[in-house]
């Protein structure tokens, strides 16, 4: 079959020629979760999701599940979509086991069913091995990648900076733009987040400048929030306030700071809502981060209490406050903010 970008999927599926089956195939989180709705809300009406959409992991060894789903018929709805994560473990499989699931996949795709769109998913697939020449043949394949040439990622991302402006009604300039995609290091998933912000920030003048950039987006080159979060759980004053300073010596913005802290907490609470084993990938589905980071996340949410992430939330608020008002010294009003989060492991010592 035909093998396409995810921008041009929307356009394939408008056409209305049902698509019986389509790989996902790529590590974008951002691109791959749009790709997943597209196919679901131009598929399936709203009413019948609930009974017409159906998931499942080739991790977890649902490969036979998710085919006998495929083959039976949804309820209330003329058609349904059945999504089959985490193809890479196929490869992954004993020699036995691993004949079994490309048997079985080549049987469905030989005869698909005609009420049901298979969408199987995989970060990578080695071109060498059976699947992967399978699927390629008998599927719509949708690259779900920004590749590898910096340059052509560079301006993926300036392009869909300005696409996910426009839906929120709103003009980046286009230094703006190309300042935030360098910002992000092309992450896709916190170039959506930081759109919303600066979004928000335009308010009625519903424009985005440079200088707002530049003001609320901390760069990615020079800051990882999650070391920042590392030293907090940890309790290390003295390291995180080194690493404060390195930061604004640096050049960024306070209120950027505060506000990529305040990101990475939310993101904290979050996680620390999720039970059970999870892979990257679906932590970075379901937290709408990276895949990296997600884990990243989950592991430094078991470092915390959900008591002490919603009270160092809290402290970031009124430290955004304070800056906002502009009539104390920001570096001060910082260094008193890192003292408040991790002053717990002070009053320990002093009291033991």
């Amino acid at each position: 079959m035909a093998r396409i970008v995810a921008a041009e999927l929307l356009s394939r599926l408008t056409k209305g020629k049902p698509i019986p089956a389509v790989l996902l195939l790529g590590d974008e989180v951002y691109l791959r979760d749009t790709c997943r709705s597209q196919l679901i809300e131009k598929q399936i009406p709203e009413e019948a999701r609930a009974w017409a959409v159906s998931r499942y992991s080739a991790n977890r060894g649902d490969i036979q599940a998710a085919l006998d789903q495929a083959r039976t018929l949804p309820m209330l709805s003329g058609q349904q979509v059945v999504f089959l994560e985490d193809m890479e473990a196929v490869d992954k499989l004993s020699e036995e086991a691993r004949e079994t699931a490309v048997e079985s996949v080549t049987a469905y795709l030989e005869d698909p069913s005609p009420f049901t769109t298979l969408v199987l998913e995989a970060a990578s697939l080695d071109q060498r091995m059976k699947l992967a020449k399978l699927l390629v043949e008998k599927t719509l394949v949708v690259e779900v990648g920004l590749g590898n040439d910096e340059k052509s990622k560079r301006a993926a991302a300036v392009t869909l900076a300005h696409a996910m402006a426009g839906e929120l009604g709103v003009k980046l300039e286009d230094d703006a733009a190309d300042d935030l995609a360098e910002s992000v290091a092309d992450d896709l998933m916190r170039l959506k987040t930081e759109v919303e912000k600066l979004a928000a920030y335009a308010g009625n003048k519903r424009q985005v400048r440079r200088e707002d950039v530049s003001r609320l987006v901390v760069s990615q080159k020079t800051y990882t929030v999650w070391q920042f979060a590392d030293m907090i759980a940890a309790r290390q004053g003295g390291r995180a306030l080194e690493f404060l300073d390195a930061l604004l010596r640096d050049g960024e913005e306070p209120v950027a700071l505060v506000g990529a802290m305040a990101w990475m907490f939310r993101k904290l609470i979050e996680a620390s809502e999720v039970t059970g084993p999870m892979n990257p990938w679906q932590a970075a589905r379901l937290l709408g981060m990276r895949p990296d980071a997600a884990e990243l996340a989950l592991q430094n949410a078991r470092k915390m209490p959900r008591k002490r992430l919603l009270e160092n939330l809290s402290a970031l608020r009124k430290c955004d406050d304070r800056l906002k008002r502009g009539n104390a010294n920001p570096r001060a009003i910082l260094e008193f903010l890192v003292a408040e989060l991790t002053e717990e492991k002070a009053n320990a010592q002093s009291s033991a």
